[in-house]
């Protein structure tokens, strides 16, 4: 076999996303702006008294642990794209770094439901107007943070990058979360209504939890190699038995990274031409980074 035959059967591992570093930068920038505000609001909430503020600052401060990882996930991803210990590239540590953060945010959301709870219980003097102008500037801060890290280049569930979209998730569910303490703030300096300052905090630790529970499953799924999209594998599958005259027997597909899938298809037929099918899939599926193919040649099989 000449070098030039060779060639055709190496390839890199780089699983990274198209905008990859854009995507990083965005993080940072908003890691730095989000850490900043998240200070003023735990500082002013507990010299305030208002559970709600106090809330939104420990919302405030998973999402700048869940950015500070995502930021961390892709300078690891990008210094590690060429390493050959990931067998499959490291377009993954966005992944690993999100269900980190979720498991975490859980934990977190179960602090503000149980000091909420003891709010009803025990109600403290809150100064209600210090504390919604300070509500206000969290929600100014969390829209800014939303325009920085969405990307109108993002498009189509192949190239979504999982670790972005789960913090840009994140900064909405943080300004909803701004919102409910803007109202509840509201209610108390205007109606005198004490107790939407405690109830805001269970609202806020329920919408903690449920992101951080859709967090959790989306990125372990992703983690243990779950088949990332069962319409694409229908498709392929249908490809290659209607098209190219094969029989799928087995065929795997995984998510490597945003805008990368992996394929494993065990195919019988009498073509006998592996690379033919490779490079129909390839031309059909762009997405499709790694592909083996698992060939047996016999005369009928295509026709069982």
């Amino acid at each position: 076999m000449t070098q030039h035959d060779h060639a055709g059967w190496t390839h890199g591992h780089v699983f990274l996303g198209h905008s990859h570093e854009r995507a990083e930068a965005r993080a940072r920038i908003v890691t730095v702006l989000t850490a900043a505000f998240m200070v003023v609001e735990i500082v002013t909430g507990l010299l305030f008294g208002s559970m709600a503020l106090l809330a939104d600052g420990v919302h405030m401060a998973t999402h700048v642990g869940a950015l500070g990882l995502a930021a961390a996930a892709y300078w690891l991803a990008r210094r590690h794209a060429h390493d050959t210990r990931f067998s499959f590239g490291s377009g993954k540590f966005g992944d690993l770094a999100a269900f980190a953060s979720a498991i975490v945010l859980g934990l977190l959301s179960l602090g503000v439901a149980f000091e909420s709870v003891r709010r009803f219980m025990e109600p403290v003097q809150v100064r209600y107007g210090e504390a919604l102008f300070v509500a206000v500037i969290g929600l100014l801060v969390n829209i800014a943070s939303a325009a920085i890290l969405h990307d109108p280049h993002e498009h189509g569930h192949d190239h979504q990058d999982h670790n972005l979209r789960a913090a840009y998730l994140h900064v909405l569910a943080d300004a909803v979360t701004s919102v409910l303490a803007i109202v509840a703030l509201a209610s108390g300096l205007i109606f005198g209504i004490r107790w939407a300052d405690p109830l805001v905090g269970v609202v806020g630790a329920v919408v903690i939890a449920s992101w951080a529970y859709g967090l959790t499953r989306d990125s372990a799924l992703v983690l243990l190699d779950a088949e990332d999209d069962p319409a694409m594998a229908r498709d392929i599958k249908a490809l290659v038995e209607t098209e190219l005259g094969g029989k799928v027997f087995d065929l795997h597909l995984w998510r490597l990274g945003p805008g990368h899938h992996g394929l494993i298809v065990s195919v019988a037929g009498n073509h006998g031409d592996g690379e033919r099918l490779k490079q129909a899939l390839s031309a059909r599926y762009p997405s499709l980074s790694h592909i083996t193919v698992e060939l047996a040649v016999c005369d009928d099989c295509a026709a069982q």
